[in-house]
């Protein structure tokens, strides 16, 4: 089946976040005679794969909706789909858990491992959702910044992990595989010298991998869980459908722990909130996105991302002067390096950002992710839009105040 994603989707008044609950518009409107570009929210503008509409309508069909189990095909659905996809034949239904999100995932994880008060590491930039969930939590996050290369690669500073581990007491880390929001697809070898750090340290990990199915332009993911024997049984690994297959409304996660008694520690405690429990309609669309025609589909949108991560990239280097981009390995969204920019205009990133929104670019400022100066944008709308987008900021965002 060939899929559209070309097509402009009409998401207002559809329970759509990203266009109809957008406070700076509300308060100050945009200028006359510009639509507005959702590229924040990280959920994309495309329909979702044919398969998750008839697994759930099918199901729907059906007039009872009472109390339920888990059934051998969503676990079967699991485990084809990271054999195939993640390159992992290991994994049984023994190993999975249900989480109705990966933070509320993460922060059983933390619990078993940590308690209130105690230091947490994170690199920076940083994930919002990390920072309001563990710190909420009461967590103390101590940040080991990644550093660009002199080709403007992100890279873990595996030095400062092991100085701010030490000098913190720290015995838990969270990480983001692939990145969220800077993109990089950590390769094998990465990730080898990160848990070198962390077996040296007696650090247990919590990864996010929710990203793990969006790789752009060939790259290639690699489970933080599949690099070691040691990082195999002292990772905590947390995946969901929401982000591959634009399903963050239905809501629904999943844990893969090999280690039974962490398994059987963070189980109890996500049990213990009473209302981590699956609903089964989020069910039937896993099983509906975890299929061939799920997978067609993510073969199909993979080359649109692609293409709309090159030409993003591409037109930020040639038109944008003063602003730094890293193209992203993985993952829908664009992290632009705003700081040169910024201060070659006597302007801050509040005001950036703000500026946009009055020309209908909805964005987010980087400071909410730990970098002042920086600006997250979502990829994810058909090509066209994306290209309006950009041609737009260079016209009346990115531009001299004299233009």
């Amino acid at each position: 089946m060939k899929y559209d994603f070309e097509t402009e989707i009409d998401r207002h008044g559809m329970d759509a976040l990203a266009v109809d609950h957008i406070e700076f518009m509300q308060k100050q409107g945009i200028h006359e005679g510009f639509d507005f570009i959702p590229m924040w929210v990280a959920d994309m503008n495309f329909p979702a794969a044919a398969s998750i509409q008839d697994e759930i309508i099918k199901r729907a069909r059906h007039p009872c909706f009472g109390y339920f189990e888990p059934s051998d095909a969503y676990y079967r659905a699991i485990e084809t789909w990271h054999t195939r996809h993640k390159g992992v034949n290991d994994i049984t239904k023994e190993v999975i858990g249900y989480e109705n999100g990966v933070l509320g995932g993460v922060i059983s994880a933390l619990k078993v491992f940590a308690a209130a008060g105690d230091a947490v590491l994170l690199h920076s930039p940083t994930y919002l959702g990390f920072t309001h969930s563990i710190e909420s939590n009461g967590y103390h996050i101590v940040h080991s910044p990644l550093v660009k290369d002199e080709s403007g690669v992100w890279r873990m500073d595996y030095e400062d992990m092991d100085r701010k581990i030490k000098e913190n007491h720290i015995h838990v880390c969270v990480m983001c595989n692939p990145h969220n929001p800077c993109g990089r697809v950590w390769t094998r070898e990465e990730l080898e010298k990160a848990m070198a750090v962390f077996e040296a340290n007696d650090v247990w990990v919590i990864s996010d991998e929710i990203w793990s199915d969006l790789m752009m332009n060939g790259h290639t993911y690699t489970p933080l869980q599949s690099v070691n024997a040691w990082s195999h049984d002292h990772t905590i690994a947390f995946y969901a459908p929401s982000k591959t297959f634009n399903l963050a409304g239905l809501v629904g996660s999943y844990h893969i722990i090999y280690n039974k008694a962490v398994r059987e520690r963070v189980e109890a405690v996500g049990a213990k909130t009473i209302y981590n429990a699956m609903n089964v309609l989020s069910m039937h669309a896993l099983i509906g996105a975890y299929s061939e025609e799920g997978e067609n589909w993510l073969q199909q949108l993979l080359e649109v991302l692609s293409d709309n991560v090159t030409y993003a990239s591409a037109y930020v280097k040639e038109h944008f002067q003063g602003v730094d981009v890293s193209e992203p390995e993985g993952t829908y969204m664009l992290f632009l390096d705003c700081r040169r920019w910024l201060e070659a205009h006597h302007m801050d990133s509040r005001a950036l950002v703000e500026k946009g929104w009055s020309y209908g670019i909805g964005w987010q400022d980087g400071a909410q992710f730990q970098a002042p100066g920086f600006i997250r944008l979502n990829l994810a709308s058909p090509h066209h839009v994306i290209q309006k987008a950009f041609r737009r900021m260079e016209q009346y965002v990115f531009m001299s105040e004299d233009h």
